[in-house]
């Protein structure tokens, strides 16, 4: 691989020479560093591993216990490694970019780690995590391998009520494609729950003879699924990324006696693994920990059922033009600045008919269907502004669209922090993403909604953003909302989403270099006559005040591109701060080619030099491709 033959024409054949990786020169200062007489032992890496990586609890046992998890990689030396084993190991998969004392073995010492890595290694297993029991003190570990299990990972506390936490929610996840004329089917849900999506939503209605209950996008072309079909899916993957409760909305336009039929498919389905509430409506949610494997209904109460088969007010609306990603990976992702800028509306008067009055749901209902709900989904008569006082003695689920989001938040932004409190406010994409694209949900967040509703079927950047925010605290599909937005000052005052604040903290982010598209793309993927032109976009996605993208210069023919950039991004609340990572190949004549993206919760990044995994535009994580980069946090 030292040099590399483009053909250009059928005499004419161009030659490149193969650059081999190389430590940047920071990684070679630090090795001469924290090492002696070119080799750094245990003790050395030590105290590589408290001073710049600031892992303060790192001990001798833990830098041998890495030492030894590479030793296969590079010629062993018994007083330790030498910088090229120093290099593998930064750029290694032990050196993740989400923080280890959070991460995925909670409760292991990095040395036990490191032993149950290289016993992987020794397995030849590559897409199973190790499940990990507990063990008395000085014991060994107790292993069982089984698919990927990221609840070992959870950190926060799980003990609040349902309302503090922003959930991963599906929205029509059923449907294959695009909202019009797509298929729907089990197989999106089972996808969206092995990616840790906890919310999964059904419209069920009538089939064609009337006596059985079917999932389709009511009013248009999509072709349905049988209701049936779509629990017994969920009932065999709920738990198959998280143990944390799994909630089913549903959309609801049955009839009294096939309400009463899907009660008894929904019953015999899960059977124990449903939650039954005690009392009709809950004073306060239950928490995540106390509905761990268990299975949750929202929607409103049962309706009369309207054989004009009345759509939900967030169906496709055919005139309309889809303002989602019409590029490969997506537009970029809208900017609030401008959102907030919404022509004033009077919101006092908008109807949200997705929620039906609950005194008239009430009059006609199968009681059997109604037990079943959990989490109460209705809008009472009057104002958005009254709707979001809520009740002081019971608490619900409120859904607003994207649009009336964008709405109500810039007129009653701190009433909508104050309903997120207690109860649960699901936002919906507008009916013109027909093509299944989604919205920024940073505005949604920001004002605590916690069921910020995605088609996990369209991919672009709004959706890794989504993906982004939930691979915090484990990929449980439950993140604790900021303590600002849960707290109450003595005068009922809450957090005011359209106020600056001072920066809390600067993030560092230097970008060294990258590596793997040589092995995970084609040749002439990048470029048709010699090797590609790489550059980085690297920024924020958070409030508007911290929200900012920058790019690093452009690398010309060049596999193992090496930027060696630092940026830096001031952060008002990087509570909410989500960093952004996108590589693209430079094209001149026509659209950059993409190489790749992740996007990683701020506030669980690991300090110092790490490295970064790539992913591909619909999610999926390269073999290969990877950054390495360093982050650093700095104080005003």
């Amino acid at each position: 691989m030292s040099k590399q033959t483009y053909k250009v024409c059928f005499c004419c054949r161009r030659r490149f020479k193969m650059a081999v990786a190389e430590a940047p020169q920071e990684i070679k200062t630090l090795f001469r560093k924290y090492s002696e007489n070119g080799m750094m032992s245990a003790v050395h890496l030590q105290r590589f591993l408290v001073q710049e990586q600031k892992d303060e609890k790192a001990t001798v046992e833990d830098a041998q216990a890495m030492i030894d998890s590479i030793r296969h990689l590079v010629v062993f030396h018994k007083s330790g490694i030498n910088l090229e084993g120093f290099f593998k190991y930064l750029f290694g998969d032990l050196n993740p970019p989400l923080s280890p004392k959070l991460g995925i073995f909670l409760g292991m010492g990095v040395s036990d780690l490191c032993v149950l890595w290289e016993e992987m290694r020794r397995m030849r297993l590559k897409r199973v995590w190790p499940r990990i029991m507990a063990k008395p003190t000085g014991a060994p570990w107790r292993i069982e391998f089984g698919p990927l299990n990221p609840t070992h990972a959870v950190h926060q506390d799980m003990t609040a009520p349902l309302s503090h936490y922003f959930i991963y929610t599906g929205h029509n996840s059923y449907l294959t494609g695009n909202q019009l004329t797509s298929d729907c089917s089990e197989i999106p849900i089972i996808y969206a729950l092995e990616k840790g999506v906890r919310v999964i939503e059904l419209d069920i209605w009538p089939n064609s003879s009337k006596d059985n209950v079917h999932v389709l996008h009511g009013g248009t072309m999509t072709s349905p699924v049988e209701f049936i079909k779509c629990l017994r899916a969920i009932k065999e993957h709920a738990f198959s990324a998280s143990e944390y409760p799994v909630v089913i909305t549903l959309e609801d336009h049955l009839t009294p006696d096939l309400q009463a039929k899907a009660a008894e498919m929904i019953t015999q389905t899960f059977e124990e693994t449903l939650f039954l509430p005690d009392t009709e409506c809950f004073n306060e949610f239950p928490s995540p920990e106390s509905l761990k494997r268990r299975v949750m209904i929202s929607t409103k109460p049962p309706q009369e059922y309207s054989k004009a088969k009345d759509v939900k007010n967030d169906e496709p609306q055919r005139g309309g033009k889809d303002s989602g990603d019409e590029e490969a990976w997506g537009k970029e992702v809208p900017d609030l600045k401008h959102s907030s800028g919404a022509e004033k509306h009077d919101l006092d008067n908008e109807n949200d008919n997705e929620e039906e009055d609950e005194d008239e749901a009430k009059k006609i209902e199968a009681p059997e269907y109604k037990r079943l709900i959990a989490i109460h989904a209705g809008k009472p008569k009057g104002s958005l502004r009254e709707a979001l006082k809520g009740y002081p003695d019971k608490v619900r689920r409120l859904s607003l669209s994207e649009q009336q989001l964008e709405k109500a938040a810039l007129h009653h932004g701190k009433d909508l922090v104050r309903f997120t409190q207690r109860n649960i406010l699901r936002i919906y994409p507008k009916g013109t993403r027909i093509t299944s694209s989604n919205y920024n949900p940073l505005l949604a967040w920001m004002h605590g909604a916690q069921m910020v509703a995605f088609n996990m079927q369209g991919h672009g950047r709004s959706l890794w953003l989504m993906q982004g925010m939930f691979r915090a605290n484990g990929g449980c599909g439950y993140v604790k909302k900021p303590e600002f937005l849960l707290q109450t000052g003595p005068r009922g005052e809450v957090f005011d989403p359209k106020v600056t604040l001072p920066v809390k903290r600067t993030l560092k982010v230097t970008v060294y270099m990258g590596e793997g598209w040589y092995y995970d793309f084609p040749k002439t993927h990048f470029d048709q006559y010699s090797p590609p032109d790489f550059y980085v976009r690297v920024g924020i996605a958070g409030v508007p005040a911290d929200t900012i993208m920058k790019k690093t210069k452009t690398l010309e023919d060049n596999w193992l591109p090496a930027w060696n950039e630092e940026f830096e991004f001031p952060l008002t609340v990087p509570e909410l701060a989500l960093l952004r990572i996108e590589v693209h190949e430079y094209d001149m004549s026509e659209k950059d080619d993409f190489g790749g993206q992740t996007c990683l919760p701020a506030w669980e990044l690991s300090e110092g030099i790490r490295s970064v995994p790539l992913y591909s535009a619909e999610g999926v994580k390269y073999k290969s491709v990877k950054l390495l980069m360093r982050f650093q946090f700095v104080s005003p």
